[in-house]
């Protein structure tokens, strides 16, 4: 058991103190060894799941009077099913290995203060038929308690497991990402990312964090931060390292010479503008079956307002009709918009979203009937387009 956990929490430490068998999984807290009678009035023995509130790494008021049990349902000494808990049976997958069988609901009027009243609440309610049947039926077995300690947040994701959506969360894990250009979007393309359970993130940009980043970057950046004058790799390593633990900085700007350090990668956001360098980029992505988002916003300044585009095109090594909607010629375009380089920051995290939302689509996150693979929104018409040709 994590003891910073333990030591914060006082409702969990006693859990442990009077020997029940505590193991903190994910978001989750189990209760295994808990006796029961089933149908056959066999007495056996199941595990109390329930989701965890936390703040600052402590357990706080539990959000949810349900819980959730793992083996048959508890029944009285005659094999009946105890009517006085019931809520659900349904077998759930709630990610981080646990698989549910039932829920159980009895609420008090004002709710559980803390989890130990929660958990002992239902022990006695489940295990009192099976002690009536054995006197050594217990669910105090004094076996350590233990720690999922496996992941790779610097603290538990409890939004997955109080929406109950972990088993869907982790279609992510086990990605290492990369994020090519820091400067925009891809800025926010982190943020986002750096809160789901990819395995490890990558990010390369030699370009320095200046003060007019801190206008089209995600939250705020301290004096402190513009005085360092590091690299952009460098800043957000050190900003979004505290809540993903595997973040790595890379300083470096992607050319025909390093780009096979992207090998190893299962996924890559490209948020550069430089042409030449997303001819070389895209092809060595295509080359080694790497699938990739590239991202492309467009905004000039036409009779005092601002219009343009902000698209999003997802290439896989199954599907690369996309290509045709990145523009790989800006640097040889004096027109484009591009190098007018208005950069906003709502835009850049349109931008981004877009890109997230394809990402999850295409790793069965999100349901995706169409299978579009660019998305292109004009800001003057509000018009969200799907297709697969248009270029920026």
């Amino acid at each position: 058991m994590s003891q910073k956990l333990l030591d914060h929490s006082t409702d969990l430490q006693k859990l442990v103190e009077d020997g029940y068998e505590l193991e903190i999984r994910g978001a989750f807290a189990l209760v295994h060894h808990i006796p029961y009678v089933n149908q056959q009035a066999e007495v056996l023995y199941g595990t109390l799941v329930s989701p965890l509130s936390l703040s600052n790494n402590a357990a706080i008021k539990p959000e949810t009077h349900v819980i959730y049990f793992i083996g048959e349902h508890p029944c009285d000494k005659n094999g009946d099913k105890l009517s006085c808990i019931t809520h659900q049976d349904l077998t759930q997958d709630l990610g981080s290995g646990i698989i549910i069988n039932h829920s159980f609901s009895n609420k008090p009027i004002e709710g559980y203060k803390d989890y130990y009243e929660k958990f002992v609440q239902y022990i006695k309610i489940i295990s009192a038929p099976a002690l009536s049947i054995d006197r050594n039926a217990t669910a105090q077995t004094y076996c350590t308690a233990s720690e999922d300690s496996n992941t790779v947040f610097q603290y538990h994701d409890t939004n997955s497991s109080r929406a109950s959506i972990t088993a869907i969360s982790e279609k992510l894990a086990s990605q290492n990402i990369g994020i090519i250009g820091l400067g925009g979007s891809g800025s926010y393309v982190l943020d986002l990312v750096s809160k789901c359970p990819v395995q490890n993130i990558h990010l390369y940009d030699a370009d320095h964090f200046y003060q007019h980043n801190a206008f089209r970057a995600p939250g705020a950046a301290d004096m402190s931060d513009l005085n360092a004058c590091g690299t952009k790799a460098e800043y957000f390593h050190e900003k979004y390292s505290h809540i993903h633990k595997n973040i790595h900085a890379h300083n470096i700007y992607i050319d025909e010479d390093n780009v096979s350090s992207l090998n190893g990668l299962n996924f890559v956001f490209i948020c550069i503008d430089k042409g030449d360098s997303k001819k070389i980029i895209t092809q060595y992505l295509i080359d080694n079956s790497i699938p990739f988002i590239d991202t492309g916003i467009g905004v000039t300044s036409v009779e005092n307002f601002l219009l343009g585009q902000v698209r999003s095109t997802l290439v896989t090594p199954d599907s690369q009709t996309g290509l045709s909607s990145i523009d790989m010629n800006i640097d040889d375009d004096i027109d484009n918009a591009y190098k007018t380089n208005i950069q906003i920051a709502e835009l850049n995290c349109l931008s981004a979203c877009l890109a997230i939302i394809q990402w999850k689509k295409y790793c069965g996150f999100y349901q995706d009937v169409r299978k579009y693979t660019t998305d292109v929104y004009s800001i003057n018409d509000g018009v969200l387009a799907h297709e697969n040709t248009s270029a920026l």
